[in-house]
């Protein structure tokens, strides 16, 4: 320790005084935005809501029930107005405002979002049993509610959606990211979404701000539904850079669909490892090419031609 105990005073006028330079990372007043922690708090929170009986403490009894979600939804309705509060400081339309203007619009807002709670347990209930119907090795409903990463990271993002409505800054972000950390899915909050919406096995999918997806559409692990070009940098904010996707359509692995102006038509079926950039019509199957296998045993290379019916395999596991 002792060339630290010889350099800790140099070592801190160094760090110390680099917050005398400028940094735009420094400007941050740390009172005025929106609490991390508080903001999980309420995730947390809204999956309870969400899921009465999976994510409810084992302290309320079925005959609590009522009770347990209104003690709940009063902290939410607290809490989250006060994380609003703070988070329409980024807003520039908040910038002239008063502190009671702010404090008045987020109360609107939560009470707003508070209202639609209904709808977003509506979608989910449809999610749950679209992943039950779709997949096989699902015993039961409550495994899934319990344990599977996809419909977390939706759920979370059809509660961040409705904010990304309203017009928050900032918390809808936090959501979804805290989301991707915990599942490895990255879904947008600003992403429309039907109704049945599966998602298998989940792990990098990436669905962009701008993606509209209808109902009963199955997406699997490494499909990014993503922007053609984001050279454009910020003159892009608004416009639509994300696919569309209809009703009934599967994309299988690692398949990759770009572009705010291509559409896949209803009841299409997109292959693994697939790369699109244009539009699908309806009712169309799209594989990429199979490849040769080479299997080289005891230095004898042998090549395997494609099976017959490679076009139609998809996805395998």
């Amino acid at each position: 320790m002792g060339k630290i105990n010889d350099n800790i005073e140099n070592i801190i006028n160094i760090v110390v005084n680099d917050y005398g330079n400028g940094h735009k990372i420094d400007e941050a007043d740390i009172f005025s935005r929106p609490d991390q922690k508080a903001v999980l708090d309420i995730i947390n929170k809204l999956m309870r809501i969400g899921f009465p009986g999976y994510y409810t403490d084992r302290t309320y009894r079925i005959y609590n029930l009522k009770t347990a979600i209104a003690t709940l939804t009063e902290d939410i309705v607290y809490n989250l107005n006060k994380q609003i509060a703070l988070a329409l400081n980024f807003d520039k339309n908040y910038k002239d405002k008063t502190d009671a203007e702010r404090n008045d619009a987020a109360e609107e807002i939560t009470v707003e979002f508070m209202k639609r709670i209904p709808e977003v347990r509506a979608y989910l209930d449809t999610d749950i049993e679209a992943l039950f119907e779709g997949d096989p090795a699902a015993e039961n409903r409550e495994e899934i509610v319990i344990s599977y990463p996809g419909l977390y990271a939706i759920a979370v993002q059809r509660f961040a959606h409705i904010l990304y409505h309203l017009k928050v800054p900032m918390l809808p972000r936090i959501m979804t990211e805290h989301a991707h950390s915990k599942t490895g899915i990255d879904i947008n909050p600003g992403a429309t979404i039907g109704k049945y919406f599966f998602i298998d096995h989940g792990t990098g999918i990436v669905i962009g701000e701008t993606t509209t997806i209808g109902e009963h559409v199955k997406l699997y692990q490494g499909v990014t539904l993503g922007a053609l070009s984001t050279r454009g940098g910020r003159i892009l904010v608004d416009k639509k850079r994300h696919p569309t996707i209809e009703d009934n359509v599967t994309i299988y692995s690692n398949a990759s669909i770009l572009g705010g102006d291509t559409v896949i038509g209803h009841d299409s079926v997109i292959g693994g490892s697939v790369f699109l950039t244009k539009s699908v019509p309806a009712h169309t199957k799209v594989s990429a090419q199979s490849q040769k296998l080479h299997f080289n045993n005891d230095g004898d290379l042998e090549e395997v031609e494609p099976c017959d019916d490679a076009k139609d395999w998809y996805y395998v596991i």
